[in-house]
């Protein structure tokens, strides 16, 4: 069984702290990450850092600005899983695109699932298991022939302009039902 390499963070720390040193504390992981990964790949450059993703995606290696980019609102609302599992996922990739001959490799493929397991010592999952309805709120309802959907206001606006959209599963167009007004915060 993986065991985490990084030390795990105290929970009742992170429950404490105010938003910036919640963001201190993110940077202390990113650089823990950072420096284990240097000690395989010796000139794997420091990646900028940004907490300016939105949605439902946690975190993000964006090579085309040379950093990491964190959704503010998932680390808050999941602070201890965040820093175990996140960070680590992302410096992953980060470590993987920046090897000889890996910038073909799949973004969860075989060379970041080994990172994952050897380097970092955790299970490799591709995607996370947070709720997003806070940082995703997506009020506007569809439906297919499978599942009802949910719509943000910018994807329901398209929607109204004309824009189709099918169900990836049952390959219906999916229909508008109406806003949930359950999801709706001011």
């Amino acid at each position: 069984m993986n065991r985490p390499v990084l030390p795990h963070p105290d929970p009742d720390r992170l429950a404490g702290l105010d938003p910036q040193a919640l963001l201190a504390a993110l940077h202390a992981r990113i650089e823990e990450s950072w420096r284990l990964c240097r000690e395989v790949h010796p000139s794997l450059p420091r990646p900028g850092v940004w907490c300016d993703l939105r949605g439902r995606s946690a975190g993000q290696a964006h090579f085309g600005r040379e950093g990491l980019r964190f959704n503010p609102v998932l680390y808050d609302e999941n602070r201890e899983t965040f820093l175990v599992e996140v960070v680590p996922h992302e410096m992953a990739h980060w470590l993987v695109h920046h090897l000889e001959d890996c910038h073909r490799a799949r973004p969860h493929g075989r060379e970041w699932q080994v990172v994952m397991r050897r380097l970092f010592g955790l299970v490799p999952r591709a995607a996370h298991r947070f709720d997003t309805r806070r940082a995703s709120p997506a009020p506007y309802r569809y439906r297919c022939g499978c599942r009802e959907h949910g719509f943000t206001a910018r994807r329901h606006g398209l929607a109204l302009k004309g824009r189709g959209y099918r169900c990836r599963h049952c390959a219906q167009t999916l229909v508008y039902l109406g806003r949930d007004f359950h999801e709706m915060r001011m």
